[in-house]
C-alpha cells in the first residue's frame, strides 16, 4: 500500500476515536529511516486546555494498533509512534498557521531575503489566495521589521519556545 493511503487509513481509523476522546490530529506522517519504516500519529487536545500526556498518548496508541492490526495496511514491520507535537511544534499547514496567529514563531527561508535565512517574530497573519503557493505569510520581527513571505518561500516554521 502506498504511503498516502497507508496515512489515509490511521487517519480514518482515528477520526470518531480522537473526537469522541477530546483529542485532534495535528500531523501523521509514515516515513523510512534506514531499514525502518515508522508511523508517527501526532495529536492535540482538541480544546487547546493544555498539554499532551504520556496517558494521552498511550491511550491513543493503544486503540490505533488494534485498528491497524485489524486493517492491516502495511505489508511489512513498522513502529508505531503517537506523540505530542511538542512546544515549538512545526506550522505544516495553512490551518496551523491561522490556529496560531500572534505567538511568536521561527521561520527559515529556502534562499536567503534582506541578508538572512532565519527570521523569528510574531505571526501577525496568514492570508489565502487560490494557489497555496502564494499564501501570504506576515511575521514581526523584533526589530519591528514586517516580513512578508509567501508560504513556497519558507522551508520550515515552528512555534519559539521562549524562556
Amino acid at each position: 500500500m502506498a504511503k498516502g493511503a497507508i496515512i489515509d487509513v490511521t487517519k480514518e481509523s482515528l477520526a470518531g476515536f480522537l473526537e469522541e476522546n477530546g483529542y485532534e490530529l495535528y500531523h501523521c506522517e509514515f516515513v523510512k529511516e534506514g531499514r525502518d519504516w515508522f508511523l508517527r500519529v501526532y495529536i492535540d487536545l482538541a480544546d487547546r486546555s493544555g498539554y499532551v500526556s504520556t496517558e494521552d498518548c498511550e491511550k491513543v496508541s493503544r486503540y490505533l494498533s488494534g485498528k491497524l492490526d485489524e486493517a492491516d495496511p502495511f505489508a511489512g514491520n513498522y513502529y508505531l509512534e503517537v506523540s505530542s507535537p511538542g512546544m515549538d511544534r512545526p506550522l505544516l499547514k495553512p490551518e496551523h498557521y491561522e490556529r496560531f496567529l500572534g505567538e511568536e514563531v521561527e521561520v527559515k527561508l529556502y534562499k536567503g531575503k534582506d541578508g538572512t535565512k532565519k527570521i523569528q517574530g510574531v505571526l501577525k497573519a496568514f492570508e489565502k489566495s487560490e494557489d497555496p503557493d502564494d499564501y501570504l505569510v506576515t511575521i514581526l520581527d523584533h526589530t519591528g521589521k514586517e516580513w512578508n513571505l509567501l508560504l513556497c518561500e519558507i522551508a520550515k516554521a515552528r512555534l519559539a519556545v521562549i524562556i
